[in-house]
């Protein structure tokens, strides 16, 4: 592993999320070591994401809800994954679970690790673990919607594959983490996600 000499380090802004800014230097391709560079960083921690795949349909359940960041570039409702923070000393797979009953109203029957990404490493330290979930109409416990006490307005939207492929095409998903579970799961075919993937540990990192 490459070196990296922090010399200073200052938290900017401590609230729901964090910024922090450093001072420091790293190691270089041609050798030696940097100029000292002032950086900053976008801290929320690690999320986690899933597609959902209901066996018994043969549909992808997403969801769709207001994001303000996203509203005055874009649409602001946008189509997503169930997807949430993992809070500090809990397993990815635990916090997938909780946001799944919550946000569209099913347990899991299988979940299958798809990948962990940066969404924007040049400011950002925010990783998502993404999941393939597998459900079924008999563990649908709620309609789902999310928590109105945490102001959660969510509405669940379900797709066949070939919708989805034209839902990509048209380029009506612009939510990074929904369109790479989206791609992972096309490239699945009919069969499913069970035909083609590991279970869930077979790769994700805490």
């Amino acid at each position: 592993m490459k070196k990296v000499v922090i010399e200073r380090e200052t938290r900017l802004l401590d609230d729901f999320f964090k910024v922090d800014a450093a001072e420091l230097s790293h190691e270089l391709f041609s050798g030696g070591m940097s100029s000292p560079v002032r950086r900053l960083n976008f801290e929320r921690g690690d999320s986690v994401a899933a597609v959902v795949f209901n066996r018994d349909t043969q549909r992808v359940i997403l969801i769709e809800q207001f994001r303000y960041p996203a509203w005055r570039k874009g649409p602001g409702w946008m189509t997503e994954a169930v997807a949430g923070i993992v809070m500090p000393d809990e397993a990815p797979e635990t916090a997938l679970r909780r946001e799944v009953r919550e946000e569209i109203g099913y347990d899991i029957d299988a979940l299958h690790y798809v990948a962990s990404f940066y969404l924007s490493p040049g400011g950002s330290s925010e990783r998502i673990i993404l999941f393939c979930a597998e459900v079924s109409d008999a563990g649908q416990v709620s309609s789902g919607g999310g928590v109105q006490a945490e102001g959660e307005d969510i509405r669940v939207v379900d797709y066949s594959l070939d919708e989805l492929r034209e839902e990509v095409l048209f380029a009506r998903i612009e939510d990074a983490k929904t369109l790479v579970g989206i791609m992972w799961l096309l490239a699945q075919g009919l069969k499913g996600a069970s035909a083609a993937a590991p279970r869930a540990g077979g790769g994700a990192r805490g």
